[in-house]
């Protein structure tokens, strides 16, 4: 038995989950995410908790199993707490400010670069003296949000010599040792 698969989901107070035609569909009050799921995938909710079965034991259904509780369960986080990420730019003259939904990031090419962000994810910048810009992306899909910031991550990746590019906060870079003296 998959060990995520069986644990039951906590639903918090103010989520409902509902099961039709094998879509899912949880709302809260961050907001409304559905999910298409595998028919054989059995989902049930037993007062505040949902279960996740499968028929057999075949390769295919153990890993849909543990595939789609994950999947339910971050639905569920997301539409009751949502998720943060902060992208933090590391390099001299390296800027973003936000216009609505649109970013617009100096990160040392020739031109600046824009980028519109989907409705669901908020977006907020903060630029402060002798401190590194940051990013701050909230949203109530873990999966659009993870794609945003691989975006933005892509534009500039940070290089190993100077630690210079667009990180996570908190993310250690592993750092390399630059050209050494040659002795003659």
């Amino acid at each position: 038995m998959s060990r995520i698969g069986k644990l039951p989901i906590q639903i918090p107070a103010g989520v409902t989950l509902t099961q039709k035609d094998n879509v899912v569909t949880v709302k809260g009050p961050k907001g409304e995410l559905s999910q298409e799921i595998n028919p054989n995938i059995t989902v049930t909710v037993e007062g505040n908790q949902c279960v996740v079965t499968r028929p057999n034991d075949e390769k295919q259904m153990r890993s849909m199993h543990g595939l789609y509780r994950a999947l339910i369960n971050n639905m569920v986080v997301g539409v009751s707490e949502g998720y943060k990420k902060v992208l933090e730019l590391v390099g001299v003259g390296y800027r973003v400010s936000s216009n609505g939904q649109v970013l617009e990031f100096s990160l040392g090419y020739t031109h600046n670069i824009f980028l519109r962000l989907p409705n669901e994810v908020k977006i907020e910048t903060k630029s402060e003296r002798n401190q590194n810009p940051l990013v701050f992306l909230e949203s109530c899909d873990k999966q659009l949000l993870g794609q945003v910031c691989a975006k933005i991550r892509s534009f500039r990746k940070p290089e190993p010599y100077k630690g210079k590019g667009v990180k996570f906060q908190g993310e250690v870079i592993r750092r390399k040792a630059g050209k050494s003296a040659s002795s003659k």
